[in-house]
């Protein structure tokens, strides 16, 4: 009696696992890319706050930071935390400008890791992944999101990225949450909240 109890509870948690995420057919996967590119195409700024947390396996609580995010088109970026600490990074120009709590230093953004990080960034937050040759994109489903899994292709990637997941809300077409995963499995998981789209922006947000 108890072992039928036992494979009942484990049936039933299986079950529920397989329909947390299932895959999408050939045409929700379309409708879902028309609704995003239609959704992102007008973005000419975006402002939101984040929550992010920092997965490492030997931590028994993730570490959790928070700050804002500022974004104008085509590609001015500002991440900026503020708790618990001071920090931010802005790409301008082809350049990392890094301010850690008032210690500055500019970074050359022209090589292939720095541009590549910026277009993630920059594609995570407008969506606008799909059409990148250097990942390979399959997509998901569950009852609260759509959800587009970005397994990387070129080795030099593959040194940093094993996977990064983005999150689409069933009744939105912009990102609300994004997953990188390293080759170790360990992974940060970025939350945007109150987000503001095509608010002004003036340029003098991204002087770090």
């Amino acid at each position: 009696m108890k072992t039928n109890f036992f494979l009942v509870l484990l049936l039933t948690f299986c079950l529920n696992i397989f329909a947390q995420e299932q895959k999408m057919s050939a045409s929700e996967i379309a409708n879902f890319k028309a609704t995003v590119e239609k959704e992102t195409k007008n973005i000419k700024s975006l402002k939101t706050d984040f929550i992010q947390y920092k997965h490492l396996d030997f931590l028994s609580k993730d570490i959790e930071t928070s700050g804002k995010m500022v974004f104008k088109a085509p590609n001015l970026l500002n991440w900026q935390y503020t708790k618990p600490y001071q920090y931010s990074i802005v790409f301008k120009n082809n350049k990392v400008y890094i301010n850690d709590q008032g210690n500055k230093s500019t970074v050359d953004a022209k090589s292939k890791m720095f541009e590549k990080i910026n277009k993630l960034i920059v594609g995570s937050v407008s969506g606008n992944m799909f059409d990148d040759k250097e990942f390979e994109i399959s997509y998901f489903k569950s009852k609260e999101a759509y959800i587009a899994k970005l397994t990387p292709k070129t080795a030099t990637i593959k040194k940093y990225i094993k996977q990064v997941d983005l999150y689409f809300p069933i009744n939105d077409g912009t990102v609300s949450q994004v997953k990188l995963i390293e080759p170790s499995g360990d992974f940060t998981r970025i939350v945007f909240k109150n987000k503001q789209i095509n608010a002004k922006i003036d340029d003098s947000a991204f002087t770090n």
